[in-house]
């Protein structure tokens, strides 16, 4: 039985891994870009609007959806290698 708390204590410590780092992403993108290197990423234009802009109306929502296509490949992965799929 301790086996297996091991094992799922392993599988939360990747599963949290995976989601600090899928989070950290977002929030690069959705912050970081978005909102405090607006007026350095205005300066380079993306299908003729400005890249500054591109990321606090549109790019951060791609990325996020992106994140979590991203989460389930990861999730359906983890969840085979620990024997816990369906």
């Amino acid at each position: 039985m301790s086996n297996n708390k091991e094992q799922m204590k392993k599988y939360w410590k990747e599963n949290l891994k995976y989601l600090a780092i899928l989070l950290s992403i977002w929030f690069l993108v959705s912050y970081v870009f978005g909102i405090l290197l607006v007026e350095q990423l205005n300066t380079i234009k993306l299908g003729g609007f400005k890249l500054g802009f591109w990321f606090a109306q549109q790019g951060s929502l791609y990325v996020f959806v992106v994140l979590i296509f991203v989460y389930m490949k990861l999730m359906n992965k983890l969840d085979k290698k620990y024997g816990v799929d369906e």
